[in-house]
């Protein structure tokens, strides 16, 4: 993809694109978020955090909503969704 489509994308100048490719300023986390939205990866692999490109969309719906639960609560979340998945590979085996 060519700077110009990507700033067309995220609704950036396409100065601003070239400018974070070269390293030359770094992206505020409002226009992080653009970049990873028009290229369909992460933020978490746009800053070198992770390998993994993306997400599932699955993963997606659940992360909008971790970072407002504290420790007890993401335990609790935690459990739940294993329980949902375990229920769900039961039923394909009946």
């Amino acid at each position: 993809m060519s700077q110009q489509e990507l700033a067309v994308k995220t609704g950036l100048p396409a100065s601003s694109i070239s400018h974070f490719e070269g390293k030359a300023r770094r992206p505020s986390f409002e226009n992080l978020r653009r970049l990873a939205n028009a290229l369909n990866v992460t933020t978490d692999y746009l800053i070198g955090r992770t390998e993994e490109v993306g997400t599932s969309t699955a993963a997606q719906r659940l992360n909008r909503h971790l970072d407002r639960l504290n420790d007890y609560d993401l335990d609790i979340a935690e459990r739940f969704i294993e329980v949902l998945a375990q229920k769900d590979t039961s039923k394909s085996d009946g």
